[in-house]
């Protein structure tokens, strides 16, 4: 067995974790890349570094993402406030090789030096104990690399492409690799970097192609990577057990409310850009979207509840890949992090404010299109419109404004530690 093995002295000390959450992940569904979908209420990436940043052996956690996904990161990071062990992310590659490899260099950056060792993890592994870290973080040595791993119990069959078997495998000595696997740092990175282009498909393999050699360390069950949608209700139904041990439970739903506001000025054109569909008016509405004042509003508004920031942080007025883009994009970003926080979205009130056009005849079309992109019943979506009397910018008929408040239910976070800082 792995752990009967003889151990070597350790003289390795700082530990950092890598996890790589730069892929995806779009096989179990949902939509979101699966690292950013909720199990019990938070994040999956949030519980995987939640996991490896309690663990007193390590010193700091890096998480390398997706290009665009930044956004995403906050979202599922955020309740985590400013603490110094996390550190920035780091922009992933097109492999999951290059991104290791940019994590990597990253850390070779460190301004108070690299690491002693790195514990490179899947960030879809939320169940990871703080016993697996301790026996990877034992087995590794100067020159010796330590992955966790179960032996392969069930018999194995080679099949041809219909399905049918060809031949039966032998399973004596095969093994299912899991992580973090653990790695003296200054070796790993040179056996990245010497792998560079190649496809291999784990760290270990790099390890072995640059003649670093690995010791196999016991693994755990309940370590299993998130991948399909049967496996996302495993994770759901280990949490409902209060499995593994010390995973946080479900928290409570808490609701927060975010206000939007948004206006925008009357241009050339034959109709206006409401709700997501094309009122008829005399006159255009000009922006560098498609200037719909409400979805405007409503994606601000739940920004605001979720304290992300607002519609301009978000999608810059001047980045030309929002040009003429249709506004439902913006909420429908604005939802994806709500429900990466594991939030959902349960009430909406929208008042759209100007002397045109005359809403009263669409008022429930555009009632049932604001619902339907809110995924919500139409009894919870309240779209009401009024004027200023004449008064003001949108009184003289120089533009069109709407302003939203929208009610989110947010998992309850805990209260900062006595004496934290706070800002």
């Amino acid at each position: 067995m792995p752990e009967s093995m003889p151990k070597e002295k350790t003289l390795l000390h700082r530990n950092i974790a890598l996890v790589v959450a730069a892929g995806r992940g779009l096989r179990a569904g949902g939509g979101l890349p699966k690292q950013y979908r909720p199990i019990g209420g938070r994040a999956i990436l949030r519980r995987t570094v939640e996991a490896l940043l309690a663990h007193p052996r390590i010193a700091a956690v890096q998480v390398v993402i997706a290009a665009d996904a930044r956004a995403f990161y906050d979202a599922a990071l955020a309740p985590l406030g400013e603490d110094a062990r996390l550190l920035a992310p780091v922009t992933g590659g097109e492999s999951r090789q290059e991104s290791v490899l940019r994590g990597l260099e990253a850390l070779a950056r460190l301004a108070d030096g690299a690491p002693d060792v790195v514990l490179i993890h899947d960030a879809a592994r939320p169940f990871v104990s703080a016993a697996l870290i301790d026996r990877v973080l034992d087995a590794v040595a100067p020159q010796l690399g330590a992955i966790p791993a179960l032996p392969l119990v069930d018999t194995v069959k080679r099949a041809d492409e219909g399905g049918m078997v060809t031949g039966t495998l032998d399973r004596h000595g095969l093994w299912r690799v899991q992580t973090p696997q653990g790695f003296p740092f200054a070796p790993i990175l040179a056996a990245h970097r010497e792998a560079a282009g190649r496809a291999l498909t784990d760290d270990a393999a790099v390890a072995e192609a640059a003649g670093l050699p690995v010791r196999l360390v016991p693994g755990d069950e309940d370590n299993f990577k998130i991948t399909t949608a049967d496996d996302f209700r495993r994770a759901e139904r280990l949490l409902a057990l209060g499995r593994p041990a010390g995973a946080p439970a479900a928290p409570a739903l808490i609701p927060h409310v975010g206000q939007g506001f948004d206006v925008h000025r009357f241009g050339p054109g034959d109709h206006v850009m409401l709700c997501g569909l094309a009122i008829p008016c005399d006159a255009g509405l000009i922006g560098h979207s498609d200037a719909d004042v409400v979805l405007h509003a409503v994606t601000d508004a739940i920004l605001g509840a979720l304290a992300l920031g607002d519609i301009g942080q978000h999608f810059p007025p001047s980045d030309p890949r929002f040009k003429d883009a249709a506004s439902a994009r913006f909420l429908a970003h604005a939802l994806d992090l709500a429900r990466i926080r594991g939030g959902r979205v349960v009430h909406c009130d929208v008042t759209i404010i100007g002397e045109k056009p005359r809403i009263a005849p669409h008022r429930e079309r555009l009632r049932g299109e604001l619902a339907a992109l809110l995924g919500l019943p139409r009894a919870a979506v309240s779209l009401k419109a009024t004027t200023t009397e004449k008064l003001g910018f949108t009184g003289r008929g120089e533009g069109l404004a709407a302003q939203a408040v929208v009610t989110i239910l947010l998992p309850e976070e805990p209260a900062p530690a006595a004496g934290a800082d706070r800002d």
